[in-house]
């Protein structure tokens, strides 16, 4: 039996709806800003903390790894309790957290910090798109709806190297941080005059023991990831780690399809569209974190580039998200999602060949260009993964199924700093540019992916999808 929600959307007025979708936009600006904001600043920190290669790769992965483990459980949290209730609790844990990095002595305590600002990052991320989804009846408004949610994710994605740039020149890493606290107040003001509160009616169970695993699964695979290159892929603590990783994800599919209210329901996948959709989603994070992590060490330590430069080579890249993201909302909305899928697929995969060639002298135009067909990639992926993800699920299940597609992104993230850092690990400054070209291959790849994604959507009717 599905759960229905309470009938919040036929009492907002148009004007209503776009305001909710604004305030929601404003919460996800925050948590795409603080995936990539830090990674220009990287060096910065490394300096000022003293801190190396892996323990900054931890400083990025510490917010994606719980972010990532935490989406869907606080997906369900918030169709049980209330998306507004867990939207606002969010908010409030990520702005304290926020302040806990600004504040940071080691680089123990800002990794710290930055896991606990992942908690409350967990509860916006599918909050704020259920809460879209939600306010918007119409398929098409939703689906342009999605196209601006998606702009302003992207923007703040591929903003984040800039605005980090832009302040550590002025004010020093530590401001990065700061900056949060502004925008959280003023999320919270608007959240509590505007958004309505929504919830299933019938509550879901907590599923405790596919969350624990979860969280194992994720933390493990990264975390091998990322100290392989030191302890070696052969060790006997990476092979205690490959184990681990493998019996969680055993147990984790064996939990969860014995359980009537399982924590991911196995039965989602068995739509190769929702399935290719989420596969998808990892695919084009892998590629921007990968993108945005080699170009910040290339540039700083291979170049010699200040964080302000490093972060403004990067504008091609917000600018080709923040154009093309409402124009893939607005193709969607008209044609479904093959169109800007194919156009995803082939932007990205462009951009990364242009660099597969990379060396100390790569001309600057190239390098810019290809972060331009990066970010137009980028911009036309996420609304069609999104829709197509959440399109096919009734209402009731907009919070789990937009975690979902909100933990493959952020598993995506974290397994894209991952791989970039275990590429460039070790390798000084006259060796970076040679060490990355595996990255923008994979890169390519990732855009190459996507062509299958197409292939495995299917138009459905309103009445086929919801069932």
């Amino acid at each position: 039996m599905v759960a229905t929600t309470h009938p919040v959307q036929p009492l907002l007025g148009a004007r209503r709806r776009w305001t909710v979708l604004a305030v929601c936009c404003l919460s996800m600006f925050l948590v795409g800003l603080d995936t990539t904001i830090v990674n220009v600043g990287l060096p910065a920190i490394g300096r000022g903390l003293g801190a190396g290669t892996r323990d900054l790769e931890w400083t990025v992965d510490a917010y994606t790894l719980v972010l990532a483990s935490l989406l869907i459980s606080s997906g369900a949290l918030a169709d049980r309790f209330g998306r507004r209730r867990v939207f606002q609790c969010g908010l409030a844990v990520f702005g304290a957290a926020s302040l806990l990095c600004a504040l940071a002595p080691s680089v123990g305590a800002l990794i710290a910090a930055r896991a606990v600002q992942g908690i409350g990052a967990s509860m916006l991320s599918p909050v704020a798109l259920a809460i879209v989804v939600n306010a918007m009846p119409d398929p098409r408004e939703r689906a342009q709806a999605i196209g601006v949610w998606a702009s302003v994710f992207g923007l703040s994605m591929a903003a984040g190297p800039v605005t980090g740039g832009a302040l550590i020149a002025g004010f020093g890493w530590r401001s990065v941080f700061w900056v949060n606290a502004p925008v959280i107040v003023a999320a919270l003001v608007l959240s509590a005059l505007f958004v309505p509160e929504s919830r299933g009616q019938r509550a879901r169970r907590l599923d405790i023991p596919g969350q624990a695993l979860l969280t194992v699964v994720i933390g493990v695979l990264v975390g091998i990831l990322i100290e392989g290159p030191r302890i070696g892929w052969t060790s006997p603590a990476a092979l205690a780690a490959y184990a681990v990783t493998g019996a969680a994800t055993a147990g984790f599919v064996r939990v969860e399809c014995r359980r009537t209210e399982p924590l991911m329901d196995p039965r989602l996948f068995r739509r190769p569209v929702f399935s290719s959709a989420v596969l998808g989603a990892v695919a084009v994070f892998v590629a921007l974190n990968v993108t945005l992590l080699l170009n910040t060490l290339y540039l700083q330590h291979t170049r010699g580039w200040t964080p302000l430069a490093a972060g403004v080579a990067t504008l091609p890249m917000a600018v080709g998200a923040t154009v093309c993201a409402p124009l893939s909302g607005r193709l969607v909305g008209r044609s479904g999602p093959r169109l800007p899928l194919v156009l995803a697929g082939g932007f990205i995969a462009a951009g990364g060949l242009c660099l597969v060639t990379l060396d100390q002298r790569t001309n600057v135009l190239l390098l810019l260009l290809a972060y331009l067909l990066i970010g137009i990639g980028f911009g036309f992926a996420n609304a069609p993964i999104t829709n197509t993800a959440v399109g096919g699920l009734p209402p009731a299940r907009a919070g789990v199924a937009g975690a979902i597609t909100s933990t493959a992104r952020q598993v995506g993230s974290a397994l894209g700093i991952a791989i970039a850092g275990g590429l460039v690990a070790g390798a000084g400054p006259a060796r970076l540019a040679h060490a990355s070209r595996p990255g923008w291959i994979l890169v390519a790849a990732c855009g190459l992916f996507l062509f299958l994604v197409v292939r495995a959507s299917r138009p459905k009717t309103p009445t086929t999808a919801a069932r």
